[in-house]
């Protein structure tokens, strides 16, 4: 369904699916091991690289799932997506018409 006085998306790709677990260590390998899924990421970050930015996924596919340890005030939670597009700023002008993007205060 399409709505003829919206702007057009510039979202070409959902690029990534976060998700808080308990375990990276064990999520990645039941990822790599059992389902036979590539590791795409594990990096250090944050103070010292005491985190690690995990992402796994299957062979060929450009979306990645994002395996992250709880912080912070998220707790258990955090999940969230991430999409891609060439052009940040009309994404964000078209969700602001569209009431989509609020301002935090």
């Amino acid at each position: 369904m399409s709505n003829p006085t919206q702007a057009s998306t510039t979202i070409s790709n959902i690029g990534v699916a976060m998700f808080a677990i308990a375990d990276q260590g064990a999520a990645t390998a039941y990822c790599t091991q059992n389902l036979g899924w590539e590791l795409r990421a594990d990096d250090p970050f944050g103070d010292e690289g005491a985190n690690r930015w995990v992402e796994v996924a299957p062979s060929g596919s450009t979306a990645r799932l994002a395996l992250n340890p709880p912080m912070g005030d998220w707790g258990p939670g955090g999940s969230a997506i991430g999409a891609e597009t060439p052009d940040v700023e009309a994404e964000y002008a078209r969700g602001q018409a569209i009431d989509a993007v609020k301002r935090a205060r």
